[in-house]
């Protein structure tokens, strides 16, 4: 079976560059990565090196200046506009550092949001998110608002917001980094488990020595390209 045909999410000579008014900044230089079913990922750099827009390209939040992301051999940027919105509520989950709760609206009904977007029966999606909160642990909470949980309860909400569709795909952009040190071992192991539960494609750009030591592999991201890190 060719690699296109695996399972998994692959980039493929990925460029994104960015014009500031006095200069072109080229951010990824034919960028590639493989990352097969069920395997988890670290990216690390210094910060501005363009961790975040790797990743959001990789999520199909933003595109390429030229190369392509393939998940499970389907090369997404091909997919029309209502296709890929398809794909990135169905197939891709996220967890960002600032949780993006919305603030008006209770843990279950955050969690809820995908599944009603992927145009689930409203019932079925109050289900499925109560049973996601639970198993974050936030059963006892699913009928408070963003501002009456704490920092490591919304990131709870927005892990739980991420898998609720069981997705191929979870992408964390400094998921505990906004965090104190007990409440982000917490959430770490939460993503975990959920990656091993689920055999998901796991990518998360950190900068938490920790973190990326728990995954599976660790890239740093210079010059525009992915390098293995040395252990």
């Amino acid at each position: 079976m060719s690699e296109a045909k695996s399972s998994g999410l692959f980039a493929r000579r990925l460029v994104r560059e960015f014009d500031d008014g006095q200069q072109v900044i080229r951010v990824l230089r034919g960028l590639e990565l493989t990352v097969r079913e069920g395997e988890s990922v670290a990216i690390v750099g210094e910060s501005g090196v363009g961790k975040s827009t790797l990743l959001h390209i990789l999520g199909a939040l933003d595109r390429p200046d030229a190369g392509e992301v393939e998940l499970d051999g389907e090369p997404l940027f091909a997919l029309s506009g209502r296709e890929l919105a398809r794909v990135r509520c169905t197939s891709i989950g996220f967890v960002f550092q600032f949780h993006h709760l919305l603030g008006d609206f209770d843990a279950v009904e955050n969690v809820m949001m995908p599944l009603l977007i992927a145009e689930q029966p409203r019932s079925t999606a109050r289900k499925v998110a109560s049973e996601t909160l639970e198993r974050v642990g936030l059963g006892a909470r699913l009928h408070h608002r963003p501002g009456q949980l704490s920092g490591g309860e919304q990131q709870r909400v927005a892990v739980a917001r991420a898998v609720v569709g069981s997705p191929r795909v979870l992408l964390a952009d400094e998921p505990t980094g906004n965090l104190d040190p007990a409440t982000a071992g917490e959430v770490q192991s939460l993503l975990l488990d959920l990656q091993r539960e689920r055999n998901c494609v796991m990518i998360v750009a950190t900068h938490s020595k920790a973190l990326a030591a728990a995954m599976r592999r660790t890239l740093r991201l210079a010059d525009g390209t992915l390098h293995v890190e040395a252990a």
